[in-house]
């Protein structure tokens, strides 16, 4: 079954969102696309969907594939600058060591980004360190040029974010670490021995790193710092965890059409093999900073796709979001064809949720917003956001099946495409 507001792909694998830009009245969303597989495999290309919304993305060709020096086409950034040129600069991989890649730049053919050309690499890895993991350029304004932030693991298990420098996005110059943290380290949270996809960028006044968790090839979850930065180097006054469960990944930053700052997650196990996609993304969050962590909640623009109240609680599908500010011992099952599918019960500042066979104690803080579209399952509060695939185990209850969707103790909102 394939979710009707979360993105996938008509065919193929994808993971990574990144480069999401909102220009001319739509939104351009470039993703890791492998075509025509349902699994990962290094050969990755740059997908590409536009939509006027980002509930509504139509799937374009592909951006940019291997070849001509790149083996695989990996996470990236796209950045436009004051004269209104376009660049992509994006990770180019090749094997044996396909860990550590190098930065390669690309630049559009036509004004609508459906092409692009690929030009020469500005980044490597920097001597003087003992890097094992070297990729995911991120880019931002800083003052009169502009800074580069690269995901970096060392040996001796400390992850990085590593920082450059441009003054015209053409020319590359290393600075040194911008942020770091040993794998050793686990209080208040553990960071991992590597950060993929390390961002840098400003919520409400304040700096966030916020990155994806990786040990051993484990991909784990997504961990923030909030704190000071200034020149190229982040000062970490705290650090958190945003995300739980087995499926949010690679959180990817961009500023709406509003300019609010915003998160998009890669969806794990989401998935029809049968008709030959695997793969989805999240939908996007709005961030802020509230009593000192970082907070994601679902865009406004979802408001957009949502119906009236059901009064009953049962949907005449199976996508729904529900809004719940449960007591501890209160409970919300979500049902389909008679059979229960998801359990919540409240607990004082957690929620515990079970599925098939699988038990999660989820954080929470105040509203709880539970978001159902088929095969995804999104839960989000103050405390921090929980992703899972339905049908990554739930095959058994049906979810291409009759419905319909029914939820029990809360109220729920229909969700219309």
């Amino acid at each position: 079954m394939r979710p009707e507001f979360h993105f996938t792909a008509e065919r193929g694998w994808i993971n990574d969102p990144h480069g999401i830009t909102f220009r001319d009245g739509r939104y351009h969303v470039f993703f890791q696309y492998v075509p025509d597989r349902t699994v990962w495999a290094p050969d990755c290309h740059w997908g590409h969907a536009i939509g006027p919304d980002l509930f509504s993305l139509a799937e374009q060709q592909v951006a940019i594939a291997p070849g001509d020096g790149d083996e695989g086409i990996w996470t990236g950034s796209l950045v436009t600058d004051d004269a209104g040129r376009t660049r992509i600069l994006y990770t180019s991989t090749s094997r044996p060591d396909i860990g550590i890649g190098r930065v390669r730049v690309a630049t559009p053919v036509d004004e609508g980004w459906l092409g692009w050309r690929k030009g020469g690499f500005v980044a490597d890895a920097p001597e003087g360190l003992d890097i094992v993991a070297y990729r995911d350029p991120f880019v931002i304004r800083d003052g009169e040029g502009w800074r580069m932030f690269l995901g970096a693991g060392l040996a001796d298990g400390t992850a990085t974010a590593l920082s450059y420098t441009s003054a015209d996005l053409e020319e590359w110059e290393y600075e040194g670490i911008a942020l770091q943290r040993s794998t050793h380290e686990t209080e208040p949270v553990w960071m991992g021995a590597l950060w993929e996809c390390p961002q840098v960028i400003e919520v409400d006044g304040r700096w966030v790193m916020v990155s994806s968790v990786w040990d051993d090839d484990v991909l784990h979850y997504a961990g923030y710092a909030i704190g000071d930065y200034a020149d190229g180097v982040f000062t970490a006054e705290s650090w958190g965890r945003l995300t739980h469960g087995p499926s949010y990944y690679a959180p990817s930053f961009f500023r709406d059409a509003a300019g609010r700052p915003c998160l998009t997650f890669w969806m794990r196990g989401v998935l029809d093999e049968d008709a030959g996609w695997a793969g989805a993304h999240s939908v996007p969050h709005v961030l802020r900073i509230e009593g000192g962590r970082l907070v994601a909640v679902p865009h406004p623009d979802l408001g957009d796709h949502v119906g009236d109240v059901v009064a009953d609680g049962e949907l005449p599908g199976v996508a729904g979001d529900i809004r719940w500010t449960p007591q501890p011992g209160d409970r919300c099952t979500v049902a389909l064809d008679g059979l229960a599918l998801v359990e919540l019960r409240a607990d004082e500042g957690a929620v515990a949720l079970a599925f098939d066979g699988d038990d999660w104690e989820v954080p929470t803080a105040g509203e709880v917003r539970l978001l159902l579209d088929g095969p995804v399952l999104e839960l989000s509060s103050a405390a921090g956001v929980f992703g899972l695939a339905l049908n990554a185990t739930g095959r058994r209850f049906g979810l291409s099946g009759t419905g319909p969707l029914v939820v029990r103790e809360v109220a729920v909102r229909t969700l219309v495409v």
